[in-house]
């Protein structure tokens, strides 16, 4: 069951309504990096989630992504309201689907859930969950970078920042199971090829470091001879 409450989760200022900001705004709306999509995320994935804590901890993060999706969705609102008659909001997608937040990217391109990313296996969807917040840290930061007044900035910090959070949040989940640096998971387990790492780089210099040196790899030079060994 679910309550709404009328205030968003961060107050959302816009200084001055600017529709051609709104549409990149979309990008966190209804875009593959977008707050809809780490919402239904981890909220799938938390039913897949045998874990009590992490089950928990899915979903209380999942409920919080629906309130970010209310937040940008309200700063779309804000950024298009009462500027039907302008030249900007004439050149944007706005123009055709009328104000408010729309289940499109930045590019106009409608939502689709190939952009959910789970997979049934607690370890395999946090580090999916990691790279997610990844992806969405960036637009946000690039969105900072663009907005055109502080409140717009200010709410779109608080989103970067929560963005952080939940990382973190993903990390100790992960390291609470042993997983944070362990790469294997599953039942099936790897072959003798685990630990090789094949130089197929044959022209210039090639680098070493530790993805590529003892004691956890065995660096091959040559992987056409060692296969034929």
């Amino acid at each position: 069951m679910f309550f709404h409450k009328k205030e968003t989760i961060q107050t959302v200022k816009v200084n001055e309504a600017n529709p051609r900001f709104a549409q990149l705004l979309l990008e966190q709306f209804g875009g593959a990096t977008g707050e809809l999509t780490a919402a239904l995320q981890y909220w799938v994935q938390s039913f897949h989630c045998e874990n009590a804590g992490i089950k928990d901890m899915l979903q209380d993060i999942a409920l919080e992504e629906f309130s970010h999706l209310e937040t940008v969705g309200k700063l779309i609102e804000l950024h298009t309201k009462n500027v039907d008659q302008t030249e900007a909001y004439k050149s944007t997608l706005f123009a055709i689907r009328g104000v408010g937040p729309h289940f499109l990217d930045s590019q106009g391109s409608a939502w689709t859930a190939n952009y959910i990313n789970e997979g049934g296996d607690v370890v395999r969807d946090l580090r999916a969950n990691i790279g997610a917040e990844a992806g969405a840290r960036q637009t946000y930061e690039q969105l900072v970078k663009l907005a055109p007044d502080k409140g717009t900035q200010e709410t779109l910090v608080y989103l970067l920042t929560r963005e952080i959070s939940h990382t973190k949040m993903f990390m100790k989940a992960l390291d609470s199971l042993g997983k944070l640096t362990d790469p294997f998971f599953g039942n099936i387990h790897p072959d003798s090829t685990v630990d090789l790492y094949y130089n197929l780089s044959t022209d210039g210099k090639s680098e070493r470091g530790p993805w590529n040196s003892e004691p956890d790899f065995r660096y091959i030079a040559n992987p056409v001879a060692e296969s034929k060994s």
